[in-house]
């Protein structure tokens, strides 16, 4: 078995909405079938016995290798704990070459997966040791460092369960909700919203008590200090006990309280100066430690946090009941768990001194034994939920304090006896605010119950109802992508949006191109739903990109699919038929919003026509025939049509029309231009799904200019010496007669001459190569032939020598010739044109060949 490729599918794709890890996978002839391994399955069971079935019950079909190995790499990663379910494995029409996917929820860990699911079968086919503990430690160690943390987590999963899109921005906790002009971001528990003063307030401890005692905030007193002398200064000052803390630290690092002696306020104070060269002594407030969660102008949650301990069984001593606590499952090293492992460092054994204590003591039965003065989570102290019990004033003066820090999100930590009392009432004082607080203890406390923080924090970003996302359009289909990409964009320009687009030859933001070449792909797409200044996104979505990262976006509002016909691209990335082509274009289809998405299918193209079927939303069918059956029945039903009558394209939902002559459609050229009245229709469709008013939408059809600024490569008519000049970049079978059937169309002088200057894609099949000629022969008088600059694959000569095969029955064309060089044979053909003569010109590099041309015009 050899893997020959692995992709990460990161989007909804080819084989399911699930991220994915797709890989081609070669099995030997023994390999197709396991039964002809004797003992490869017993032995794959003994190195791992959690291996789900790998034949159905009641199947006998061969079940090959690559099929034993995605069962591995997904039962690995469910045994790692990772929320993984689907996998496939499908044949290719190669002998056997099979397609293995397989879900991830973290594409590290998925591809990690992959490697040890490979390491697990050579074992089994070697006899060799599988470390199937190891494999999983790893799998679980790396997870754990590669995914959200809790507080991160807990605000994406409240926002999915909004259906609020997200993208993770960094590996660490730098999220985006929503896209474009809608977009909000956060960083853990800081939202973008958190003003960079409020959080500098915050983390100057001194500055936030004087602020909050101005405010009439209860505060302890207390000063900075430059020195351990001066630390003991300040503690007599105030009168011990007193608390000993870096001015901005944060997770309790290099916290004392409690400290009473001149010893232990100059050690407190080496430990605080290590975090910080600015340290505080203030006084020490009896009490519990409570951490209040304020969100906007709300209390959301409260907890005691209780510091560090060990309770005494008379048996062990305390470092083994240190490793006992640390065993429960629920502690970790950092803060991907809810709870963090007690260390015994140097505060801690210091804390055991203080009661002359070490780790090897053995405390009596049920004694107590604190590990810490500070009570914080990320020390492994514990939590226990109070948000029912806080008084509605000691809420208040919690929220009084952190608006007066200015934080949207705030941790307000108080040291009191209760919160079923007002604070002043018993003595207590807020002693920290901290911005981007932790929330995992209000998620899930070690005891009480756990709060929706990460709801709580949603709904502060975003009104109720609000769902953060923008007009999605997809449009996919073998021609007319790129035109009606920009047709409709340009419709939804005239509505005010400033709209986000990508085309095969750029990416545009309001009309300005941010990014040049091919850009169909869903890097592309994500970029633009990543620009701040998209109220709209018009994306073009090709097979390339959707076979090799699935789809940019998770749902889109609109998807068209213009025609498939006799497909292009065959032959590439095992998409080998029109039918497996129509997989590919379908995806856009099946992941429209449900309910209320729209997907726009032209009913004439019978692959397109059968993509109703997997559209969760509604579907509006165009075809330039009315009476076409589809039609009529979707018509029969008062469901939306879009369809050409006369000199007119008509839209029609149940009885009602909306009719726009195509002699206000410069596009369509009166309507001459078949291919283009297509287009027209299916922009027409997509801007109605969207809602966008019927004078909008004819006034952006009137104003839409298709010439080579506008639409570059298609149809761009020029004027030369009389003669009419037509650059576009057909380069498949469909495209070509659709050209021809325009150019037909077109009015045209007795005695005038047709010419064409052609090349050919290599990377396509050579019967498509030979089926562009072959059209082309029975159009053109003259045929002009180069060899693209780069051959894709194919012998110097070889895609000529198709080309010329394809002109071999030719019933018009009189005279063939060979050119080297695309500027050259454009240069033969114009030289060679007479007024009233036509010339098509299939250009290959694009915007190098319209500058071309255009400055042979202006020679004249």
């Amino acid at each position: 078995m050899e893997v020959s490729r692995i992709r990460a599918l990161r989007g909804p794709n080819l084989w399911s909405r699930h991220t994915a890890i797709e890989a081609i996978v070669y099995c030997d002839e023994e390999e197709r079938s396991i039964d002809q391994m004797p003992g490869f399955e017993t032995r794959l069971r003994e190195r791992f016995p959690e291996l789900a079935m790998l034949r159905p019950a009641g199947h006998d079909e061969a079940i090959s290798m690559a099929q034993a190995l995605e069962f591995a790499a997904l039962g690995l990663q469910a045994q790692a704990g990772c929320p993984v379910t689907f996998s496939r494995s499908t044949q290719t029409l190669e002998t056997g070459i099979y397609q293995v996917v397989v879900e991830y929820s973290e594409e590290a860990v998925g591809r990690l997966a992959f490697e040890l699911a490979q390491d697990l079968c050579k074992a089994a086919v070697t006899a060799t040791p599988f470390e199937l503990t190891e494999a999983l430690d790893r799998l679980r160690e790396l997870d754990e460092d590669v995914r959200l943390g809790p507080s991160t987590g807990a605000i994406v999963y409240a926002a999915m369960a909004r259906n609020i899109p997200y993208r993770r921005l960094t590996e660490g906790s730098m999220v985006q909700f929503g896209w474009g002009s809608r977009q909000r971001r956060i960083q853990a528990a800081e939202t973008d919203r958190t003003s960079a003063v409020a959080e500098s307030i915050a983390q100057d401890k001194e500055l936030s008590k004087e602020l909050l005692h101005a405010a009439g905030v209860p505060v302890p007193v207390g000063r900075p200090v430059l020195s351990a002398e001066d630390a003991w200064a300040a503690a007599c000052e105030i009168g011990a006990p007193v608390v000993v803390k870096p001015q901005d630290g944060n997770q309790g690092k290099g916290v004392a309280v409690n400290l009473n002696t001149r010893e232990q306020i100059e050690a407190a104070y080496a430990i605080a100066f290590e975090v910080s060269d600015e340290v505080l002594v203030e006084r020490y407030l009896p009490g519990h430690d409570y951490r209040l969660l304020v969100i906007g102008d709300k209390l959301i949650a409260a907890a005691r946090r209780d510091p560090p301990l060990v309770i005494g069984d008379g048996l062990h001593n305390i470092r083994q009941l240190v490793e006992r606590v640390n065993s429960d499952p629920r502690r970790g090293e950092g803060h991907a768990t809810s709870l963090t492992k007690i260390r015994l460092d140097e505060v801690a054994l210091a804390r055991l001194a203080d009661a002359r204590l070490t780790p090897e003591s053995v405390p009596a039965r049920g004694q107590r034994i604190i590990l810490r003065n500070n009570a914080n989570l990320s020390t492994g102290g514990t939590a226990t939920d109070v948000t029912a019990d806080v008084h509605p004033e000691f809420a208040a003066q919690a929220i009084a304090a952190a608006q007066t820090i200015g934080l949207d999100i705030a941790g307000v930590d108080v040291v009191c006896d209760s919160v079923l009392r007002p604070l002043e009432a018993q003595g207590g004082g807020i002693v920290e605010i901290n911005a981007a607080p932790g929330l995992r203890m209000h998620l899930q406390p070690s005891f009480g119950k756990g709060r929706p923080v990460g709801e709580a924090i949603i709904a502060n970003m975003f009104a109720a109802g609000d769902d953060a996302r923008i007009p999605l359009v997809a449009v996919a289909g073998t021609n007319g992508k790129t035109t009606t990409v920009r047709l409709i964009a340009h419709i939804l320009g005239q509505q005010g949006l400033r709209v986000g687009m990508t085309t095969t030859d750029g990416v545009y933001v309001q009309g300005r191109r941010i990014d040049t070449g091919d850009c169909s792909g869903p890097k592309s797409a994500r970029n633009v739903l990543l620009h701040p200044d998209v109220d709209a996104a018009v994306l073009e979505t090709a097979r390339g990109g959707v076979l090799r990262e699935g789809l940019g976006f998770d749902r889109c509002d609109v998807a068209v699919v213009t025609n498939i016909g006799l497909g292009d691209h065959l032959g590439l990335s095992y998409i080998s038929t029109v039918e497996d082509l129509s997989v590919v274009k379908r995806v856009i289809v099946q992941n429209v919003r449900p309910g209320t998405g729209v997907a726009v299918l032209n009913a004439a193209d019978p692959m397109v026509a059968r993509m109703a079927d997997a559209c969760p939303g509604s579907v509006t069918f165009f075809a330039c025939d009315r009476n076409h059956p589809l039609m009529a029945m979707h018509r029969a039903q008062r469901k939306r049509v879009v369809y050409r009558d006369g000199n007119a394209i008509v839209a029609s939902c149940g009885g009602n029309e909306h009719r726009i002559a195509l002699a206000e459609i410069p596009l369509t050229q009166n309507g001459a231009i078949g291919f283009q009245v297509e287009n027209a229709m299916a922009a027409t469709a997509a801007a109605w799904a969207l809602g966008i008013d019927w004078p909008t939408i004819q006034r952006g059809l009137g104003s839409f200019i298709n010439d080579a600024t506008t639409v570059p490569g298609r149809f761009n008519l020029f004027s030369y010496r009389g003669a009419t000049l037509i650059a576009d970049y057909g380069h498949n079978p469909d495209a070509i007669q659709a050209l021809v059937k325009a150019i037909d169309n077109l009015p045209s002088q007795p005695g005038s001459q047709r010419s064409v200057v052609i090349s050919g894609a290599g990377d396509r099949r050579d019967e498509d190569i030979r089926q562009q000629t072959e059209i082309l022969g029975d159009a053109f008088d003259q045929v002009l032939l180069y060899q693209d600059q780069c051959q894709r694959g194919r012998a110097d000569g070889e895609v000529l020598a198709l080309l010329r095969e394809g002109l071999k029955n030719a019933r018009r064309t009189s005279e063939v010739r060979e050119i080297r060089g695309e500027f050259l044979a454009i240069d033969s053909a114009l030289a060679e044109v007479r007024a009233g003569d036509l010339c098509l010109i299939l250009i290959d590099q694009i915007e190098e060949a319209l500058e071309h041309i255009s400055r042979r015009i202006a020679e004249g």
